[in-house]
């Protein structure tokens, strides 16, 4: 594996550009969704770049693309955590689309990075 700092991977950043954007969405729900919606969709957006990070630093190809769906999978949880922002109505169809759209480029860029860490599996036999 590169020893490139996971810092430096466009995925991790633009993840966590989208976990700040979260962040400040959230601030904005009502206070008796503090502990229920607030809790999980902030908590589904941090795992995605914790998750590139770790799988980072297993250095083990196999690890990293484990570790790389997970946090494709914690992208789809909060997806799914904005449909419900919507129809609560605490976010608009706009800006639920808009997340999700932004939250589905991300998860493009993860399945890009998987199949570039399959070839290199491969590689190495």
């Amino acid at each position: 594996m590169s020893s490139r700092s996971f810092e430096e991977l466009e995925i991790y950043k633009k993840s966590c550009i989208f976990r700040k954007k979260i962040f400040e969405l959230a601030k904005t729900f009502p206070s008796s969704e503090k502990f229920k919606l607030v809790d999980q969709l902030v908590r589904s957006t941090r795992k995605c770049p914790a998750n590139i990070a770790e799988g980072h630093g297993r250095y083990h190809y196999q690890e990293n693309i484990q570790y790389c769906r997970i946090a494709r999978g914690s992208l789809t949880e909060a997806q799914d955590h904005l449909n419900c922002a919507y129809e609560c109505e605490y976010i608009t169809i706009t800006l639920r689309d808009e997340l999700k759209s932004e939250a589905q480029e991300i998860i493009k860029m993860i399945n890009g990075y998987i199949k570039y860490l399959e070839k290199k599996k491969k590689e190495i036999g």
